[in-house]
């Protein structure tokens, strides 16, 4: 199998793709790859060091405060077609996958209008302008959550689920003991996203000293660009802060609550293992998806949900220590959570893009 896949921007979005060309690899071994993303974001450093053939466009998203300087963007846009053209024809896809952010917006439509077989995926409640542009382009498109199928034609969505619900299933959990934690105390997961949020970290270091004497151990990730900010706070002994985890999947494997922003991701790795969760969804992203998909965690009894304005000291701790001190809420919370898990996403997903090549 050929394939041209192209995601950008977050890792909401880049760590799909790389799961789905997982799953791609370990069906068919001798595939084919090629990685389309922006030159400037994410993807351009990651994707390449997973030794993936990478192609960089310069291209943006549209400027809705500054509309003249849409001019850039539509100039960029066409270029980038003509760029695509060439390359996609050197390469002859198979197929051509969009897995979420405006650099798909190119590639899927040119893909669809050179006769190439295209499907995207969408994983957040509420989809995102490029994949509602996109939706005339795709001849399947996958979706993380089943109340995104109605914003979609019904002879081309499928429900999938998040291929990085499948991902956690094989992570192997990382003991609490290399982590440099105690294996007889619950464990804390706070993490406000993969790089990391300003207002978030602003307020953890007020109330991380709150931690002290508590009978739990807590760890912060707080994102490489504010691991310094953290440098003359007060850290308690059950506290561990850090500005990255390397092996993620492994800690949440081994974690008894998460609290969390509320991405698509984040949401399909801790539902495929039946995590509990305190959500702070972001205020700043399009359409203020994040609080719908906790919204749809909390309906389930799978979460909690606790917003930015009000996240202080009192309401993150009373949260934390109704959840892990009523042995009934918190087993409630993590059934709720697996019940709204798939575990098999990436592979549905691999499913369709065998069955559209193959034409049936």
């Amino acid at each position: 199998m050929k394939v041209i896949i192209s995601a950008g921007g977050t890792g909401g979005h880049i760590y799909p793709a790389l799961s789905i060309i997982r799953k791609i690899k370990e069906k068919e071994p001798q595939s084919e790859f090629l990685y389309i993303g922006t030159t400037n974001r994410m993807e351009h450093t990651i994707i390449p060091n997973e030794g993936i053939p990478y192609f960089g466009i310069d291209i943006s998203g549209i400027n809705r405060k500054h509309l003249f300087k849409n001019f850039k963007v539509f100039k960029d846009y066409r270029q980038s077609v003509k760029l695509l053209k060439k390359k996609m024809k050197e390469f002859n896809p198979d197929v051509v996958l969009g897995v979420g952010g405006y650099v798909t917006a190119p590639v899927v439509s040119t893909a669809k209008k050179l006769g190439y077989k295209t499907l995207i995926h969408e994983q957040n409640s509420i989809p995102g302008v490029s994949n509602k542009f996109l939706s005339k382009y795709a001849d399947r498109i996958g979706v993380s959550l089943e109340t995104s199928m109605q914003y979609f034609p019904k002879k081309k969505v499928f429900f999938s689920g998040n291929p990085r619900s499948e991902e956690i299933q094989k992570a192997k959990a990382i003991s609490k003991k290399e982590l440099g934690l105690s294996n007889s105390k619950r464990l804390v997961l706070i993490v406000m996203g993969s790089l990391g949020s300003t207002t978030m970290n602003q307020k953890l270091k007020e109330i991380l000293p709150s931690f002290e004497n508590k009978e739990y151990e807590v760890i912060l990730v707080t994102g490489k660009e504010y691991y310094e900010w953290f440098h003359n706070v007060y850290v308690p002994s059950n506290v561990k802060v850090v500005p990255y985890l390397n092996q993620m999947l492994g800690v949440l494997k081994s974690a008894d609550l998460i609290v969390t922003r509320a991405g698509a991701s984040t949401i399909a790795e801790i539902t495929s293992i039946g995590l509990p969760s305190i959500m702070v969804p972001s205020p700043y992203v399009t359409h203020n998806h994040q609080f719908k998909n906790a919204k749809a965690l909390e309906e389930k009894n799978a979460s909690i949900i606790l917003e930015e304005k009000d996240f202080t000291k009192e309401t993150l701790i009373r949260k934390i220590d109704f959840i892990l001190n009523d042995t009934k809420v918190y087993e409630k919370m993590k059934k709720s959570a697996k019940a709204l898990g798939v575990e098999d996403s990436a592979t549905r997903i691999y499913k369709e893009i065998r069955t559209l090549i193959d034409g049936e």
